[in-house]
């Protein structure tokens, strides 16, 4: 489900299993750790989109709606996330530039700029449960 923060959710998950064994395998100063890979996915998802319009030579007003587009399409569950970016980098270059070619390929690279981002998440995620693992078992 998109709209649950998944990363949020995991290391609640962890600090839970970390305190049930009363922090005796999984310190505090890892968990700190683990909690700053967290809050830096947060950052990849409202970075990832405004980058990828900004990498093909966006306009400021492009950029800055394709970040208004990702936070506008977190309402409307996964159709509004994947759309969100796209939709907004275009209306910010055409507010512009009345190019509609460049406005949908500024928009196109906003998506992939999204699509990229969600899989540096996942890593993310996956780097945040490893690192409590190696805690944990060694």
């Amino acid at each position: 489900m998109p709209a649950l923060p998944g990363t949020t959710l995991i290391l609640a998950g962890l600090w839970l299993v970390a305190w049930a064994d009363g922090f005796s395998r999984v310190s505090i100063a890892t968990l700190a750790l683990i909690s700053i890979v967290g809050a830096a996915t947060f950052a990849v998802d409202f970075v990832a989109a405004s980058l990828g319009a900004k990498r093909v030579g966006a306009s400021r007003r492009a950029v800055i709606g394709a970040a208004l587009g990702m936070i506008a399409g977190l309402f409307f569950g996964l159709p509004g996330i994947v759309i969100g970016p796209f939709a907004g980098a275009v209306v910010g270059e055409l507010t512009l530039n009345r190019d509609v070619r460049r406005a949908g390929r500024i928009g196109m690279a906003a998506w992939i700029g999204l699509l990229v981002g969600t899989i540096v998440k996942v890593g993310l995620a996956f780097l945040m449960i490893g690192i409590f693992l190696i805690a944990f078992l060694f």
